[in-house]
């Protein structure tokens, strides 16, 4: 069953905290004026509900999708992990099934949904993570560049054992609202951390990282951390999109 679509006319681990917590001076980013949209129009072909197959059907669904903001990687016909992360990102956005296929609901959407993805925030460069929506934007100027499907902390308390140093841990697996910076990060391939293996993470506050996963669900599912995509990842380092005192802004 369809829902409305959004008005768009309103505006894993824990690692030791050795690095202080950095909080901009700003409380939030401004909201007060409409953000900026991109208005991009309907698809010019009629997409189709091809469910998760490859193709030529694929193809044209991911080339949609990129251009409406949604991040699905090379635009090669194969519905793999990345094309699975782009659309459910999508479904999310507009209320839909996150269901992570494109089914002939979602086609529909894609096709005839004229304006670009863009989060709440109307002025800076930023990264924003909408934790109600379970969604990562990459803000330049005001502007949404890239959303990305994201999966934030469960915020049911744990228990668990440290990998490395040994002992329990205990959290409370919350991802933290407020407006941080990246103040470190670790450039090369996965880290063994003490609740699991993160992949190049860029942390904001204490141990939360925004990191790569082999498994992003659409549902809050991490320790505290901002999950995304190995290959989004990747593809954040690789174009520059989050350099270090990037502000994040995290709120629900």
């Amino acid at each position: 069953m369809r829902t409305t679509v959004p008005d768009t006319t309103i505006p894993d681990t824990t690692v030791p905290e050795t690095v202080p917590e950095t909080v901009l001076e700003t409380a939030v980013p401004t909201t007060t004026f409409v953000p900026i949209v991109e208005v991009v129009g309907p698809s010019p072909v009629n997409l189709v509900g091809v469910g998760k197959d490859d193709g030529p059907d694929t193809a044209a669904a991911q080339q949609r999708l990129t251009e409406l903001g949604f991040w699905t990687g090379d635009a090669d016909g194969h519905y793999g992990f990345a094309t699975t992360q782009a659309v459910m990102a999508f479904q999310k956005y507009l209320g839909l099934d996150p269901s992570g296929k494109l089914d002939q609901a979602t086609a529909d959407w894609l096709t005839v949904f004229p304006e670009k993805v863009h989060g709440t925030a109307d002025d800076g460069t930023l990264v924003e993570i909408d934790k109600g929506k379970q969604l990562l934007f990459i803000i330049q100027d005001g502007k949404t560049i890239w959303a990305f499907n994201t999966s934030t902390g469960t915020e049911i308390a744990y228990s668990a054992p440290r990998r490395n140093s040994g002992g329990i841990d205990h959290g409370d697996a919350v991802t933290p609202n407020g407006v941080w910076k990246v103040n470190r990060e670790r450039p090369d391939g996965w880290y063994e951390g003490d609740l699991g293996n993160i992949y190049r993470p860029k942390y904001f506050k204490g141990g939360v990282a925004i990191h790569g996963m082999k498994r992003v669900p659409n549902r809050p599912a991490s320790h505290g951390c901002v999950r995304l995509s190995t290959a989004a990842m990747d593809f954040i380092w690789d174009n520059n999109l989050v350099p270090m005192g990037t502000p994040v802004w995290v709120h629900e």
